[in-house]
């Protein structure tokens, strides 16, 4: 492992809805240009690091900090300015509108021009979303949208991509080929923050892993190490602290 400063770093955050805390003064780091794979039962957290982190949710205190700055409650639009791009949980296209369309509404925050001279290298990464261009969102399979999502993300060049449950109603295949993107992703220098249910797929692909347990971290280890621990289900499976 690299000693480079962290790119995602929380200090003793507690954020959750309503008087209903989920995270409980956490406090975790993810490397600069690594895959990071966050793990633990359901409950625990884990997609509500991503949302905390991308400004849908306000911490109630501590500080969420990116390449060191502070970005403590900032606005999803301000932390997409900050290289930020989230791609989260199930389907989140408009249906009726064409793939080209989705992809020029992703790039709204570039403008026009510099979003149509990104889309050809987009599309370089997903050959069946390139063929189906003109097509309705709707029309596309859960494997092609689920690619068009993770497309449009990319228009941003982000520094940090969030993800959550990439693998949901995919096929073996495509979630392979999602997987090696996001490898691909993170050795030309973005950072992942990866939340997802098939946990040992995903941590054969990820540099770390953090397993959080009631909104806490109780584990930050190398991704390969954890994959060799025969007690890996308990990390989610219920008895994260027990490892």
């Amino acid at each position: 492992m690299h000693a480079a400063a962290p790119a995602i770093e929380f200090r003793d955050v507690v954020a959750g809805y309503g008087e209903f805390m989920i995270l409980n003064n956490l406090s975790l780091a993810a490397r600069r240009g690594a895959i990071t794979l966050l793990i633990g039962p359901n409950g625990a957290g884990k997609s509500t690091v991503l949302k905390t982190l991308f400004g849908l949710l306000k911490p109630r205190q501590g500080r969420v900090l990116l390449d060191g700055a502070d970005v403590t409650g900032a606005a999803p639009k301000d932390l997409l300015a900050h290289g930020i791009a989230f791609v989260p949980q199930g389907r989140n296209l408009f249906p009726q509108l064409t793939v080209w369309q989705n992809l020029e509404l992703g790039g709204i925050t570039l403008g026009r021009r510099l979003t149509h001279a990104r889309i050809p290298a987009v599309l370089e990464l997903f050959p069946r979303v390139r063929e189906r261009l003109h097509a309705q969102a709707s029309a596309l399979s859960g494997g092609e949208q689920k690619q068009l999502e993770i497309g449009r993300a990319l228009l941003l060049q982000p520094k940090v991509l969030l993800i959550d449950e990439p693998s949901i109603g995919l096929s073996p295949l495509v979630v392979a080929d999602v997987f090696r993107l996001l490898r691909r992703l993170a050795g030309e220098g973005t950072t992942v923050l990866m939340v997802e249910q098939n946990v040992k797929s995903a941590l054969k692909v990820s540099d770390d892993a953090i397993a959080l347990e009631s909104g806490r971290l109780v584990l930050h280890k190398p991704a390969g190490e954890l994959l060799a621990d025969p007690h890996i289900e308990r990390l989610f499976l219920g008895s994260a602290a027990a490892v």
